[in-house]
């Protein structure tokens, strides 16, 4: 059987709570946020901007340049658009701690990534999609509805993270002391449930993942890299262009397994890359991450520091 044929076996309850646990995951990423994280793009814009352009601009015209490329199967090439057009995933802002970044800006840019995709991801899917002759019929024959998914954005990642900054601001300490039993809620349960939903159509996992894993990896690294290096060569400091890195390669990969199931059926190409990507920017961001940890900056400014400063 072709992958564009596949429907993966995926329960409406398990799909209720997977709607669920990501609302919970945003609330959790949320109470780390602040509407200063917004104001304070007013006050310095430039590496956010940088950071935003690279994430929703460049990285989902990567993405369908590259299905253009390889020409893989046309559900796998929308998957692929699917994830490039995704706001940030919820590890980045540990990562970017991890790896010696700028935290404020990665959770600034989480921040906004996230309110904006309500717009930019039903936007980018639907725009690259239309580009490749081959998503487009995927596309058309799905019929999908952008109000739709504006809605599911709504209530799955804005109003959790609306919820999660009042408790931010009303309920500083409480706030605190949620933040880190979140975090490991957030990691444990995306990989759980990944692995549920791959084991149940193990078969189909084992017979496609590699029409998967090395496209993923191929544009998770180009995405790292994208943008890293955007952003020094629009002049930011090395400790936000890690921050910018991370925020640009790590993506909401739950959110578009989501969308796959809400909106296409499960189709199989499209899920097994959500899926997949899951796991894989994970391992990727990790071992960047690491390789910046061994590599500390001379130089690592306090969070109020306006994003852009000279190092």
């Amino acid at each position: 059987m072709e992958i564009d044929l596949v429907r993966l076996n995926f329960s409406p309850q398990s799909l209720q709570i997977l709607n669920i646990a990501i609302a919970v995951i945003m609330f959790g990423v949320a109470l780390d946020m602040h509407p200063d994280d917004f104001r304070r793009v007013l006050r310095s814009p430039r590496a956010p901007v940088i950071g935003l352009a690279c994430q929703f601009l460049l990285l989902p015209a990567l993405a369908f340049c590259l299905t253009l490329l390889f020409k893989p199967q046309p559900s796998i090439a929308l998957g692929l658009i699917l994830v490039a057009a995704c706001p940030g995933g919820n590890f980045s802002n540990f990562l970017t701690h991890f790896g010696g970044g700028n935290v404020a800006l990665s959770v600034t840019m989480s921040s906004i990534s996230t309110a904006v995709s309500i717009l930019m991801t039903p936007l980018n899917l639907s725009f690259w999609g239309q580009m490749n002759p081959a998503t487009a019929a995927l596309l058309k024959s799905i019929a999908m509805d952008p109000a739709d998914i504006f809605i599911t954005v709504l209530q799955i990642l804005i109003l959790p993270l609306v919820l999660g900054m009042v408790v931010h601001v009303k309920l500083p300490k409480r706030a605190q002391q949620l933040k880190k039993p979140f975090q490991i809620f957030s990691l444990i349960f995306l990989v759980i449930f990944i692995g549920l939903a791959l084991s149940k159509n193990l078969s189909y996992f084992i017979q496609f993942i590699g029409m998967a894993a090395w496209i993923v990896a191929i544009t998770n690294a180009l995405a790292l890299a994208m943008g890293y290096f955007t952003a020094r060569g629009l002049k930011l400091t090395p400790y936000d262009a890690r921050a910018v890195s991370i925020e640009v390669g790590i993506q909401n990969a739950g959110f578009g397994l989501i969308l796959v199931f809400n909106f296409f059926n499960g189709l199989g190409g499209m899920a097994l890359i959500c899926a997949w990507w899951g796991v894989w920017h994970l391992i990727s961001g990790l071992a960047l991450a690491s390789f910046w940890r061994s590599r500390p900056l001379h130089f690592e400014p306090a969070e109020d520091v306006p994003f852009g400063a000279s190092v």
